[in-house]
């Protein structure tokens, strides 16, 4: 694994932007979701389209929440004023050495710890 995909690009695949679609196509096999991913792309499709949803997610390895990542969470909450989830999203990358691959570049951006990549702009 190399990257840790943020929820906005899976998100863009399912609006129609090609440039995620690319991105999926090209390093797909590179690339893991955290939970918090793999809720919010979950929590925008209805009951009816949850298995279209689930396809692409089963994809991708589904990495874990430990006390370990929140704790690293809550200090990059406290440290850099993130909202929770973009904090856990930071605190998985870094945890598993992961290159964060994001749209959200006024939330993300590269420091010491996070690597972070925008493949591309909408």
């Amino acid at each position: 694994m190399k990257y840790l995909l943020d929820s906005v690009i899976v998100i863009d695949h399912f609006n129609g932007a090609e440039a995620a679609t690319q991105f999926l196509a090209d390093h797909g096999d590179a690339c893991a979701l955290s939970v918090i991913t793999r809720a919010e792309v979950l929590a925008g499709f209805g009951d009816e389209h949850d298995a279209l949803a689930l396809e692409l997610l089963d994809q991708f390895p589904a990495l874990p929440i430990t006390s370990e990542i929140a704790n690293l969470a809550a200090r990059l909450r406290r440290t850099e004023r993130w909202k929770l989830p973009d904090a856990v999203q930071a605190a998985v990358a870094i945890h598993h050495e992961l290159v964060l691959v994001t749209r959200n570049t006024r939330d993300f951006r590269t420091s010491e710890r996070l690597e972070v990549l925008v493949p591309y702009a909408i």
